[in-house]
């Protein structure tokens, strides 16, 4: 089949490498929050804003970059993107001000904002008839680099104080150079006539109700997973963990997400996309009250279930969100991973003003019911024939 034949494992193996990197520092605001509140006594709300302005500027821009991108690749992007993203966050540690910390946060999240559009669209254009199963290994990665930012990050300001920050840009400079030299030379984009901006409206409108639910479970989803990383840490300091312990568990929590994403890809391509989505999501929710209410290493096993639980359909609405809309693929994927998950990084401010007013204990359970809902609307999805049929019946 020839589909097989464009597999380009060198790139995909390129691009998950520098999105592990890329998500190391997507993940590194929630680990300075501990320091930040110890240092400035920063209340739950404000440490919120500041996770979501992050995760704002990073995520509504990214439907922005997806359209343009498909009419015109710009390979620059994945390593300017990373680079920027490096040196606003070296930064955030030597200023003073609430408001220029809220500042940088937002300006970084920019750099992200530029480098997903453009590695996912290339990740996709690549990989043949499995594009889910290699999506979800490109977003493993950068799950695995959200995993190890508490194992790094942690012990570094704990060792170092905040002052550190400044030298976490070099590994944004390494990867950036990295992309710089070998990130394909060529447009890896989907080739042909670029779609125009009306062709793009009728696209959607065409799908709105597809990508509605998509969308919907994203949010949801991205409300849950924000949420938790930003109040987690902030929850096991008030039971009296230390940074190290939180940062194993969060570690954890993590790392059997991205084991969890791959798992999802391809039982997706056996058994379906909606399927995955709604049985993951609506599993997760018992999995992590299993966590809250027991202990020992059984509360360890229920908390690593439900990240991968979580985490499994993760580049799956990505996929299906580029199924619906097939010739834009990177609108799709700013859609996806950017707008909609942009929709839940704000919803977490509410999170954090809850924990405030009623206690940290109840913003967690909150955020526990959430993939429970978002499963149930998963429901609503439209059902497409897997991979797999597509494969043999291609054959």
């Amino acid at each position: 089949m020839d589909s097989k034949k464009t597999i380009n494992y060198s790139t995909i193996g390129v691009l998950s490498f520098a999105h592990l990197l890329n998500d190391m520092y997507s993940n590194y605001l929630p680990q300075m929050l501990p320091f930040l509140v110890a240092a400035t006594a920063l209340s739950t709300t404000r440490a919120a804003i500041l996770v979501s302005a992050f995760t704002i500027s990073s995520s509504f821009i990214q439907p922005v970059f997806g359209y343009f991108l498909d009419r015109q690749g710009k390979r620059w992007l994945v390593h300017v993107g990373t680079l920027w993203m490096a040196i606003m966050l070296s930064l955030t540690g030597l200023v003073q001000s609430y408001s220029l910390l809220v500042l940088l946060a937002g300006l970084a999240g920019l750099g992200t904002a530029a480098f997903h559009p453009q590695a996912s669209t290339m990740i996709t254009v690549v990989s043949g008839d499995r594009k889910a199963v290699l999506l979800s290994t490109f977003i493993a990665f950068g799950n695995t680099g959200f995993a190890l930012s508490p194992l790094l990050l942690v012990p570094l300001f704990q060792a170092f104080g905040l002052h550190a920050t400044i030298y976490t840009v070099f590994p944004g400079i390494f990867v950036a150079l990295l992309l710089y030299f070998l990130a394909p030379k060529n447009n890896v984009l989907s080739g042909g006539k670029a779609p125009n901006l009306s062709e793009v409206l009728h696209s959607l409108k065409s799908a709105r109700l597809e990508l509605l639910a998509i969308t919907s479970v994203i949010a949801i989803r991205s409300l849950a997973y924000t949420g938790l990383l930003t109040i987690l840490p902030l929850y096991f300091q008030a039971q009296n963990l230390s940074s190290i312990t939180s940062s194993h568990l969060v570690f954890i929590m993590l790392f059997s997400g991205a084991l969890g994403g791959i798992m999802g890809g391809l039982i997706s391509d056996h058994y379906g996309r909606k399927p995955l989505i709604v049985s993951s999501l609506i599993l997760t929710t018992p999995l992590f009250y299993g966590f809250l209410y027991t202990k020992g290493i059984l509360s360890i096993v229920f908390l690593a279930l439900a990240g991968a639980s979580l985490l499994s359909s993760f580049s799956v609405t990505v996929v299906a969100a580029q199924e619906a809309i097939p010739n834009n693929k990177s609108l799709a994927a700013g859609l996806t991973m950017g707008f909609a998950g942009g929709i839940g990084g704000l919803m977490v401010i509410f999170i954090g003003r809850l924990g405030d007013l009623y206690g940290l204990t109840t913003a967690v359970s909150v955020l526990f019911i959430l993939p429970i809902v978002a499963g149930i609307i998963a429901l609503f999805m439209k059902s497409r024939p897997t991979a797999k049929a597509e494969r043999l019946a291609a054959r």
